[in-house]
């Protein structure tokens, strides 16, 4: 009773704060709904819906529909043995070389030793090597008969708050509507086409892939068969399976195709599977045909409106979990396709729902891409529409990978983080071989990229590859979690994996000879260059002020994960020995934070890359009110490195502004974020965007610019970060007008809190916090505000002046913020 009285009061609450905000009870359409007036050209402009593991791009043509479809566990390759075997014999040497200022030395040693064995990534073209790529599952193609005649009222909306694709158009006088959705209780992805007069349905369809799969048709059913190469062997195996369910007509068998005449409504039910095997990778898994059979049987016999409502009910309960509302509107833009909504505000025309929609976008890729008991969300998520995706589409970890989980636990989608969780797991034993292999090392190391087998060694270029602090950046997911939930369970289970990166990064500090700090060596700044003071240029280095401040980060989580589980005193006391003698935050000449152990010049100016910012965003010790001279320091590196960049280096950057408190400069970035890019397909690496459907444009398509993107906007509305984790309202509010009056509903703080909120003329008017787990409650609010518990009672109050209010709390128990 208690979560049906707790929602009931939260929907009292969000609709008091609705009226204060002046928004109707339901969203508009033009915040939660993607529209389109004509069928997509490519995949750049298709629909897509998901339920974490099946995907599939809705395109919408009226004459040959190409349905692009996916299952995100489709890779080439497998297990493989990539590290180098002599590597750790060359360490003491390359650390030897580095002590003594002999980069350039140190680097050639490293890029010979120090790169994988064999061809590692395939240099992002690894679809025929054992690193393989992440590859598009088949096309689904409708051919519909009769399609000589024109057109008109062509109509095509993803409704996010549904995860459904619905496309209509009329032709001869008759109105066709297809309806698509991937359920994410039955496992099947349902197609719909319906008419407004009966017999009127005739379409052929069929499978279609280009390669390592063949397709039979008996009655009304396809299947496709196939397996990818594993480098010269044979890899994963998969199955599709489709079945037609025509209303009235008739179908029949045509080569390799299903033939649908004069039907007045037909179903598509449609699975895939691989024998992927997700508690065992190195193990292959069972045959996926009879489970793909089986599911599609199932969807096949219920009734179309049980499932349908069974998957609303799910897929609502992740979306309206957390919803974000501002009260302006553009009248006449509801009427507007979102390619002419991007259009117009690149023209700096109005469209204040054009950010809440980019913000429900991320999150609604994120559901459809990331659930539980599946792979996490990659490079694309789970759309590709290649059998090369770019850069094998696979898990980059110096920052991608983690910047696609950014928004879930303060959006409250916490749950949906367990691929993530459990694809670090994942790494640890082959880490550990890597650590041994290269540095001789106890714990475990990743490098810069890995996949669903278990990569751990460094990419096949030293310069890019050979990033150690990757695994403590990953280890920081976990401690967040924690952070979020205050499960102790999750922390126990997880400790020995953040325990093993930290002993990894402890064994391999050295000491510099300027000032005895320790540091990592060898290292570099991800995908970055320096140059030293006598014109040599490289990458490599030690003491990078990204690996120093991971470093600090991965140490300190340990030493306090160590004193909530009551477990390794001694260990964690000689660690916080350790942590004490890194490398700090230093500040250059020029006024900004240095980016490695030394003031040396960068590179690349304007590099997309801003790693030396990582304490201040996602680690949080660089903060405005805690350390002031070092916030004006990062403030002056994003002057210096500028707003250009790729789609996900405009994202950080709109959290590094908010993080600083300029929400103008974070809606600046959010404003060339949804710069209109064309639907092409060069890969170039500049600009940055957004495609016509919304995807990022990084370019080519990088999906991590979407979930970037949509925590920068929750970054802009809520912080609970730093020392005291003291929830911060708006802490980052634009003065843009649009922006002035709003609400937010259901977003997540540290210490397991649940925030309401709702503001006016940029002033916070009432706000509600429940909390999870009975936490104490630090709260930065205005004057003249009152805190009160369910019985009135008033625990703390601001009186004339702003400030930090902090009060206790009982789980399960909600308090009041009110406003005078």
């Amino acid at each position: 009773m208690k979560n049906i009285r707790f929602r009931s009061i939260r929907f009292v609450l969000a609709v008091q704060l609705m009226m204060i905000a002046g928004i109707p009870a339901r969203a508009q359409s033009s915040d939660a709904s993607l529209y389109f007036k004509q069928p997509a050209g490519n995949y750049l402009e298709a629909l897509p819906i998901g339920n974490g593991r099946l995907g599939a791009l809705i395109g919408g043509n009226p004459g040959t529909d190409r349905i692009i479809l996916n299952e995100i566990s489709l890779w080439s390759g497998g297990t493989q043995d990539a590290d180098s075997d002599s590597a750790y014999r060359y360490f003491p040497e390359v650390q030897k070389l580095l002590l003594a200022g002999k980069n350039k030395a140190a680097q050639q040693l490293l890029q010979q030793h120090f790169i994988c064995k064999g061809p590692g990534s395939g240099s992002g073209n690894g679809a025929m090597v054992p690193y393989g790529c992440y590859q598009i599952l088949a096309t689904l193609e409708l051919q519909w008969k009769d399609t000589l005649a024109p057109y008109k009222n062509y109509k095509r909306v993803l409704d996010l708050e549904n995860g459904k694709a619905t496309t209509s158009w009329q032709r001869n006088g008759t109105v066709y509507t297809q309806q698509a959705w991937v359920s994410m209780t039955d496992q099947v992805i349902m197609i719909r086409l319906t008419a407004s007069g009966k017999g009127k349905i005739s379409f052929t369809t069929g499978l279609d892939r280009k390669e390592n799969a063949a397709v039979t048709a008996t009655g009304q059913t396809l299947v496709m068969k196939g397996q990818l190469p594993n480098g010269d062997q044979p890899g994963m195996r998969f199955s599709s399976v489709l079945q037609v369910k025509p209303k009235a007509g008739k179908s029949t068998v045509n080569g390799n195709n299903i033939v649908v005449e004069n039907a007045d409504e037909c179903l598509l039910v449609l699975s895939a599977g691989t024998d992927y095997n997700l508690q065992d990778y190195t193990v292959r898994g069972k045959d996926p045909l009879p489970i793909v059979t089986q599911q599609v049987a199932n969807g096949i016999r219920q009734p179309y409106q049980q499932l349908w409502e069974r998957h609303q009910q799910a897929f609502r309960r992740y979306f309206n979990n957390t919803r974000f509302y501002l009260s302006a509107v553009a009248p006449g833009t509801d009427t507007l396709s979102t390619p002419e909504r991007l259009t117009r505000y690149a023209q700096q025309l109005p469209d204040p729902q054009l950010p809440v929609l980019y913000y429900n976008f991320g999150r609604y890729l994120l559901i459809a891409s990331s659930q539980p008991g599946n792979l996490p969300a990659n490079l694309q998520g789970l759309w590709a529409g290649e059998y090369q995706t770019p850069w094998n589409g696979d898990y980059h970890i110096d920052i991608n990978l983690q910047m696609n989980y950014w928004l879930a636990q303060p959006n409250g989608l916490g749950e949906l983080t367990a691929p993530l969780h459990e694809l670090i797991g994942g790494l640890v034993k082959p880490g550990q071989k890597t650590a041994k292999t290269y540095y001789n090392a106890p714990g475990w190391v990743a490098h810069v990229i890995t996949n669903p087998w278990g990569y751990t060694s460094p990419g096949e270029g030293a310069d890019w590859g050979s990033t150690l602090s990757s695994a403590g950046w990953l280890c920081e997911h976990l401690w967040e979690h924690f952070q979020y939930t205050r499960d102790t369970a999750f922390l126990k289970k997880y400790y020995p994996v953040m325990k093993g990166a930290a002993q990894f990064l402890a064994a391999i500090l050295v000491e510099e000879p300027d000032h005895g700090w320790l540091v990592t060596a060898p290292s570099n700044s991800p995908e970055h260059a320096y140059i030293m003071p006598d014109g040599t240029r490289g990458s490599t280095c030690m003491g990078p002020t990204m690996d120093m401040q991971i470093c600090r980060e991965l140490f300190g989580n340990c030493i306090m994960a160590a004193g909530i589980l009551r477990t390794d005193n001694v260990w964690a006391k000689q660690l916080d020995s350790v942590r004490k003698r890194l490398a700090p935050n230093q500040i250059g000449q020029a006024g900004d934070l240095n980016e490695w152990l030394h003031d040396w010049k960068d590179g690349e100016p304007h590099h997309r890359h801003v790693s030396h910012l990582y304490g201040l965003h996602p680690y949080d010790e660089i903060t405005p009110w805690s350390t002031p001279e070092l916030a004006a320091a990062a403030k002056q590196t994003l002057i210096q490195r500028g707003d250009e960049g790729t789609g996900w280096s405009k994202a950080w950057k709109m959290n590094f502004w908010a993080r600083l408190g300029d929400g103008d400069h974070a809606l600046l970035l959010l404003r060339q974020l949804l710069t209109p890019v064309s639907a092409g397909f060069d890969i170039h690496m500049g600009g940055g965007g957004t495609y016509p459907n919304l995807f990022c444009a990084h370019p080519p398509f990088q999906i991590d610019g979407n979930f970037g993107g949509a925590a920068g906007i929750t970054e802009m509305l809520l912080q609970s970060h730093g020392a005291d984790q003291t929830i911060r309202l708006l802490p980052a509010l634009p003065h843009n007008k649009d922006w002035q009056k709003g609400q937010v509903k259901g977003m997540h703080a540290r210490n397991a809190f649940v925030v309401d909120f709702a503001w006016n003329n940029a002033q916070l008017k009432q706000a509600r916090i429940y909390s999870g787990k009975g936490s104490p409650c630090s709260m930065l609010l205005p004057a003249n505000a009152e805190v009160k518990d369910s019985a009135g009672r008033v625990l703390a109050s601001t009186g004339n002046t702003a400030g930090v209010m902090k009060f206790n709390t009982i789980a399960g128990q909600a308090y009041q913020i009110m406003v005078k």
